[in-house]
């Protein structure tokens, strides 16, 4: 659905911010969705869905750190219980960061995050893969 949606559109701000919105009317029990881009090496906030985010994000910081830092999709039970979790909402409890690779290069990451405890499972992990990797293909 997002590749029909997204069609040869090649602006990459258009295409992360339908992507977000896709996201948050699909996926239930969410309240952020959004993407953060790698900008000289530091997470800066991109287009999303859900309530004002932080902007700025160091590589290693918080869990989108983590997931941009580790190359590795970061997903966790208890955000609460995450080492230097940036708080951006205190509304959230669960979180899944899935990076955006292309050519070896990080170019951001897809942050979800949720208000319930252990939302993501690996069903999500699973069914959320193909979208990241298909963003970091036309982003």
């Amino acid at each position: 659905m997002l590749e029909a949606l997204i069609g040869d559109e090649t602006d990459s701000v258009a295409n992360m911010a339908n992507a977000a919105g896709l996201i948050w009317e699909s996926l239930p029990d969410v309240n952020w969705v959004g993407f953060y881009r790698n900008v000289d090496g530091e997470l800066v906030l991109g287009p999303f869905q859900g309530r004002p985010a932080c902007i700025r994000i160091a590589f290693g910081s918080g869990v989108c750190g983590a997931a941009a830092e580790t190359r590795q999709v970061q997903r966790v039970e208890d955000v609460h219980a995450f080492p230097g979790h940036i708080a951006c909402d205190s509304a959230s409890n669960s979180e899944i960061v899935l990076p955006l690779i292309r050519d070896g290069e990080v170019l951001g990451v897809l942050d979800i995050d949720s208000p319930l405890h252990a939302r993501f499972d690996g069903e999500d992990e699973a069914g959320l893969r193909p979208i990241a990797e298909f963003l970091s293909r036309v982003l």
